[in-house]
């Protein structure tokens, strides 16, 4: 594998900045940051916490994917909030996707996210 391989696939929503989906780099996935837009449309249809928290991982899974890699890979996420109050349903959609061993998390409340989204989360997976 090469140093830094860039990963992409059209069923996530494309990079709307100068920055990859995801990155593989010795065995290890690196993802940007996903929030709630439909691929199909570029928009943010979800309205509630718990639908756009499942299109999220709908992305990431998607993503992921494209790095031969499904949740159970995950070790560490990191995932922002723009209202902490969000936090229980939040965890209520998210823990579905991790339903043993979960990996390490990190969740902060943000001022405020793209697009007007509710939630963003970005992963670190291992490959092999």
């Amino acid at each position: 594998m090469a140093i830094k391989e860039v990963l992409h696939t059209d069923l996530a929503p494309a990079a709307v900045g100068p920055y990859s989906q995801a990155v593989a780099s010795n065995n290890i996935i690196f993802t940007s940051g996903q929030i709630p837009i439909n691929p199909k449309t570029g928009k943010i249809e979800a309205a509630t916490i718990e639908e756009q928290t499942e299109q999220v991982m709908k992305n990431l899974h998607y993503v992921l994917a494209q790095g031969g890699v499904a949740f159970d890979r995950v070790i560490k996420t990191t995932c922002f909030l723009a209202d902490m109050n969000d936090f229980a349903a939040f965890n209520g959609v998210y823990a579905k996707y991790f339903p043993e061993n979960p990996p390490a998390r990190s969740c902060v409340q943000v001022a405020a996210l793209p697009m007007g989204a509710k939630v963003e989360v970005e992963v670190i997976a291992v490959q092999g």
